[in-house]
């Protein structure tokens, strides 16, 4: 699933950096509650909106975001 991908790799690149949650949020000028909605896998959807602007607040671009093999093993979501 393409929105728990995105999640497991925010949660990767913060690990990394060692940033917590609420401080993306405030890197990315977006609520906490917008983080943690991305991080819960009860929610369905993710917006590409939120995916740039936390990549902004990361200071990656989309491509550097997306360019990681986790995306690369999803399964088609049409069949």
């Amino acid at each position: 699933m393409v929105k728990k991908a995105v999640a497991e790799r925010f949660k990767r690149i913060c690990a990394e950096r060692g940033i917590r949650m609420n401080e993306l949020a405030v890197l990315s000028g977006v609520t906490p509650s917008s983080v943690y909605s991305m991080l819960d896998p009860n929610r369905k959807e993710v917006t590409v909106n939120l995916v740039k602007k936390l990549c902004d607040g990361l200071e990656i671009s989309l491509a550097e975001f997306f360019d990681d093999e986790i995306f690369d093993e999803l399964e088609p979501e049409i069949r």
